[in-house]
């Protein structure tokens, strides 16, 4: 699928252009059937799965935190524990991930939520000259610099996935 401009604001992307973040946001036939969102997103828009970033909404011991991790990998609930300074962590409910994010599930990004949570991003972000994270809707990407990322987000690198 070729890529297209975003050509209407969402909540991410305008937390982005308020916080004078330079991105670049493009549109992609999201599948909601697909068995990996973020690697679904990265095959439509003609990324390595390692450089498109996919939202997750988290708890640790019971308090809401944001976490921003390659779509190819997965979250290790320990390291992801002991990041946040906690003891336990476990995924979101997708209800409160939506109820707490103002987005819905594949469409959540660490810009703009309706309530701003603690967030990590993975670290290997460091090692990319870009990458793309959710734009605050599904089939909606957005392109940046990893440290506009952490920035607009307020986030911190963090060693999160398992392997």
């Amino acid at each position: 699928m070729a890529r297209k401009p975003q050509t209407h604001g969402t909540p991410a992307t305008l937390a982005l252009t308020r916080a004078q973040i330079a991105f670049t946001a493009v549109t992609y036939a999201y599948d909601p059937d697909a068995d990996r969102l973020g690697v679904q997103a990265a095959e439509a828009i003609g990324e390595p799965p390692a450089r498109v970033f996919k939202t997750l909404m988290a708890e640790i011991d019971g308090n809401a935190v944001c976490v921003v991790v390659p779509s190819d990998h997965e979250v290790s609930m320990k390291k992801l524990a002991a990041a946040f300074g906690g003891k336990s962590a476990r995924m979101m409910k997708p209800a409160d991930a939506e109820r707490i994010t103002g987005f819905r599930v594949g469409g959540i990004s660490p810009f703009g939520q309706k309530r701003r949570v603690p967030t990590a991003f993975a670290r290997q972000a460091a090692d990319l000259p870009y990458l793309y994270t959710n734009g605050g809707q599904r089939g909606v990407q957005v392109r940046l610099a990893p440290a506009d990322a952490l920035r607009a987000s307020g986030a911190f690198l963090a060693d999160l996935t398992a392997g």
